[in-house]
């Protein structure tokens, strides 16, 4: 009996898996074309814009100009690493990585934030250095090569936002607030070959850089801390787990529901896991219907496993 049952059980995890896999590949692979298309856009302008910034920065000798073509460098290597990461996600599932490599992205959105902290730091350390003795910079070409670079910043912004998704795709939003950064880094560079133009106030180069750098810190560390809630088991942001335990205790024949588990995968691919514990004259098979349906409907789950129990089931109690 127990083994029937529990052949029975696997048999259909896996119809269901399967289903699953291929709603999921279809709606996940459609945007994951776009996001592609957007990042490589973005990387090829950005990449170019870099060398263009760098060499500007030694020539007119400012720190707003120098410290966005670092930042650039590492939007550059950002976007790659979204692009690899994105490519790498989509490798096919194996029996020692049952769900694949998509947290891979979420990885690369860790790694993102994490240098954006590091640039941060580095411009303020630069920055604290220069506020003591500020040095002469070319305002004229520094403004010039400051508004090419934001320009480029610009279009990869809008071509991201246009094919990718970056409200949804932490990867992506890893990826757009480095470039975005990289906008205010010219915004600022511009701004302070302003000030030195009109005013001859070379400590502007400074100051714009640390408000820069802090505005930078503020977008890496919203994607920090979504991204330890992803690798943490965290429940996902858009749905309470209290919700999802009463809708399932108001579907008739639920006693209660215990060991409830909601994750996410990778941006947009959540999983659910939970016992049901029902009467004893209850279908089992009608009531996992009816919950496999209603969290689909309600709550955009589709990877689903539930345990249906009665009173002859008895299991240690799980400490989490």
């Amino acid at each position: 009996m127990h083994n029937h049952s529990s052949h029975s059980h696997s048999h259909d995890h896996n119809g269901h898996d399967h289903g699953h896999h291929g709603h999921h590949h279809h709606g996940h692979g459609h945007s994951q074309d776009g996001n592609k298309k957007g990042l490589l856009i973005a990387f090829l302008i950005t990449f170019c814009s870099m060398v263009l910034e760098f060499l500007g920065g030694l020539f007119t000798n400012s720190l707003a100009l120098l410290s966005d073509s670092g930042h650039m460098l590492s939007d550059a290597g950002a976007l790659a690493l979204s692009l690899f990461a994105i490519w790498f996600a989509a490798k096919p599932s194996s029996s020692r990585k049952s769900y694949g490599y998509h947290r891979f992205e979420i990885l690369a959105a860790l790694f993102n934030a994490v240098t954006l902290f590091v640039i941060a730091g580095f411009i303020i350390w630069e920055a604290v250095g220069r506020f003591i003795d500020p040095p002469k910079v070319a305002s004229g070409s520094m403004m010039l090569i400051a508004a090419v670079g934001l320009l480029a910043n610009l279009i990869s912004a809008w071509s991201l936002m246009r094919k990718g998704d970056v409200h949804g795709n932490l990867n992506l939003r890893s990826a757009y607030l480095h470039i975005l950064g990289d906008a205010l880094g010219s915004v600022g560079a511009i701004a302070a070959g302003g000030v030195i133009m009109l005013f001859g106030w070379y400590v502007a180069d400074p100051i714009i850089s640390v408000i820069v750098a802090l505005l930078i810190l503020k977008g890496a560390w919203v994607v920090l801390k979504q991204t330890l809630h992803i690798l943490m088991e965290g429940t996902p942001t858009a749905i309470q787990l209290t919700e999802v335990q009463h809708m399932l205790e108001d579907i008739e024949g639920v006693i209660n529901v215990h060991d409830l588990h909601i994750w996410t995968i990778t941006s947009g691919l959540n999983a659910l896991s939970c016992h049901l514990l029902i009467h004893d004259d209850r279908d089992s098979q009608t009531i996992l219907q009816n919950a496999i349906e209603q969290i689909e409907q309600r709550f955009r789950i589709i990877h689903t496993t539930i345990q249906i129990e009665n009173s002859t089931i008895n299991h240690q109690e799980f400490r989490v």
